[in-house]
């Protein structure tokens, strides 16, 4: 008879589950149980295209993507190769603003993308508009900054991705930093001649409603810093992982075909929203994500533990650690279109090992 230890350990693996393909019917599925739904809802585009993401749900899908960005990047030793991307303002109004940078060529070969930082100059405010907002309205001294990622498609239409989200205060001043690891991923995954990496940068208020604040207006990001020149242009910085010095966290090498030969690793794989029917008026965020997958061989033990051990299969080439994804999706309630913010657990991997069919695999994963 089996200890209960491993009763236990088989029945937990059996739960698990990331090691499975990740299709798009098995997104469809973790999406359908996670909204307690049974089959796919139908949205009607015209509502859909008229639908506000309130700030809230907003801020609420970023901070899921930034702690994704940051189990992603725990533990990992950035390299000393540390690149800075100075970008320009293609166009700037007072509360909108298209950032151009030329990424092309600037990622190492070899490396993994571990954080895109974008950093902007934020001016200060003159003090007499400052003294004026706190006599208008003394309880509200923020706006909310907002960055996209604007994909220029073949056929001249846009399509955006929410990126980041935050709060800034109209008191301050200086460079304000932007996590924008997920844009730069966007960009990587488009075919044929690149285009430059697009940002949109959208200040607004802190809240809507009939006495919102106008302290928006007063956050103005500057195409020059506080003694001219290119000082305030903004920057992009792109922190990697050099893989030759760093590969022992089971990435593929992207110039190298998988064969029967290829040992256990990670290699990208990229997943479009866009391209499946039943994500249509339903996934408002994100258009696609890097999911990654295990692919390669695994080392088999000899055959003198097969037969100590046989209930356990041959060594397979597996996930170990997964992270969630967060998506904004359109739903009814009370016969009203709205936002709503949904996690699907272990859609991207994070790390592949080998183990055997049957063996228990110390797994890291997302509550």
């Amino acid at each position: 008879m089996w200890p209960l230890w491993l009763y236990w350990a088989l029945w937990a693996l059996s739960l698990a589950g990331p090691g499975a393909a990740l299709t798009e019917e098995r997104i469809l599925d973790s999406l359908l149980q996670q909204l307690h739904l049974s089959e796919v809802p139908i949205v009607d585009k015209a509502a859909v295209e008229g639908l506000v993401i309130p700030t809230h749900v907003r801020a609420q899908y970023v901070a899921l993507l930034q702690r994704g960005h940051r189990a992603r990047s725990r533990g990992k030793r950035l390299s000393q190769n540390f690149r800075e991307v100075v970008g320009r303002f293609l166009a700037s109004e007072a509360s909108s603003h298209l950032l151009v940078f030329d990424v092309e060529q600037r990622l190492p070969p070899r490396s993994e993308l571990v954080q895109a930082v974008l950093r902007l100059f934020q001016e200060p405010v003159p003090r007499a508009a400052l003294r004026r907002h706190e006599r208008l309205f003394p309880r509200s001294d923020r706006a909310r900054v907002t960055v996209q990622w604007l994909h220029v498609r073949d056929d001249g239409s846009n399509r955006t991705a929410l990126i980041d989200s935050r709060l800034v205060s109209i008191h301050e001043s200086g460079w304000k930093a932007l996590d924008v690891t997920e844009a730069v991923n966007f960009w990587q995954q488009l075919r044929g001649p690149r285009q430059p990496l697009f940002l949109q940068v959208l200040v607004q208020r802190e809240h809507l409603g009939p006495l919102a604040s106008s302290a928006h207006r007063l956050v103005r990001f500057a195409p020059q810093g506080p003694s001219g020149g290119r000082q305030g242009e903004p920057q992009l910085e792109l922190h990697t992982l050099d893989l030759r010095d760093y590969g022992a966290q089971g990435n593929c090498d992207p110039k190298a075909p998988v064969t029967k030969g290829t040992r256990c690793c990670r290699q990208e794989m990229y997943i479009d929203l866009q391209g499946m029917k039943w994500a249509e008026n339903w996934v408002l965020e994100p258009p696609g994500f890097l999911a990654y997958e295990c692919v390669g061989t695994c080392q088999q033990p000899p055959e003198s533990l097969t037969v100590k051990w046989p209930f356990l299969g041959p060594r397979q080439c597996i996930a170990s650690e997964t992270t969630s994804l967060p998506m904004i999706v359109s739903i009814q309630e009370e016969g009203r279109l709205q936002p709503q913010v949904v996690s699907l657990p272990n859609m991207r991997v994070q790390t592949c090992s080998c183990a055997s069919d049957g063996a228990l695999v110390p797994r890291k994963l997302e509550p």
